[in-house]
């Protein structure tokens, strides 16, 4: 049904054809949407995922109790965790944990204005594309759109956001802590780099599980434009 809608939606602009009016004429009342109601009901879709689900993110324990975006230890640094628990030092393990997520927290504040810019320029082809493709294809799209300058923008504020919740510091003396164990080799870790890119895959993740509520769920369309567009895809 979606395809043949598309289909229409796009030779109607083209052609006033006996045969194709016919075709929608026999279409339910109000089912046809026109290009710009289609696209703003994508740039709904994604500023509620944002609005809902990313602003989750900046509040404390936003990555930290969260199990989908969890910022975990990277392999060279989980055995660090695992040397410093083995000699009674849990406490401290948990703490180097924590901060990497609170500095993720800090950060995501950042992402908003690029996710808005973003949103705005979705076109009727970028609308009938997502539309037409997985439940994560708005996401995806956010992703591609966005992906770099997040990057760029989240790299320094997560390293001033190190300092900020102290994360340098533990760190530092986690490490050192390890370095001075016997029988173990020393390692140094880009936590700046790692943090950076976990936190762009909570960000996403979480735009993914608003985007696919909306589309499997029809109380999740909050607004009327929402369920006109996203019936198409029923």
């Amino acid at each position: 049904m979606i395809r043949k809608l598309l289909m229409i939606l796009l030779i109607f602009n083209l052609t006033a054809c006996a045969e194709l009016q016919g075709i929608v004429d026999q279409l339910p009342q109000g089912s046809i949407l026109s290009e710009a109601d289609m696209a703003s009901g994508l740039r709904q879709a994604l500023d509620l995922g944002i609005d809902k689900q990313v602003s989750k993110l900046t509040k404390k324990d936003g990555f930290f109790k969260n199990e989908l975006v969890k910022i975990l230890l990277p392999t060279e640094l989980q055995k660090v965790d695992k040397a410093l628990r083995d000699i009674g030092l849990s406490n401290l393990a948990d703490e180097g944990l924590k901060v990497l997520n609170r500095a993720a927290e800090d950060a995501v504040s950042e992402a908003t204005p690029i996710f808005v810019n973003a949103v705005k320029d979705i076109t009727f082809t970028d609308a009938k594309n997502i539309l037409l493709g997985s439940d994560d294809a708005a996401t995806h799209y956010l992703t591609g759109k966005t992906e770099t300058a997040l990057y760029n923008q989240f790299h320094p504020v997560i390293n001033s956001s190190f300092t900020k919740v102290g994360a340098d510091q533990i760190w530092e003396g986690l490490i050192n802590k390890y370095n001075s164990l016997p029988f173990t080799s020393n390692v140094n870790s880009n936590l700046t780099d790692y943090v950076t890119g976990e936190a762009l895959k909570g960000v996403y993740t979480m735009i993914a599980v608003e985007e696919k509520e909306i589309r499997t769920k029809v109380s999740s369309r909050t607004t009327a434009l929402l369920k006109k567009v996203f019936a198409l895809q029923d």
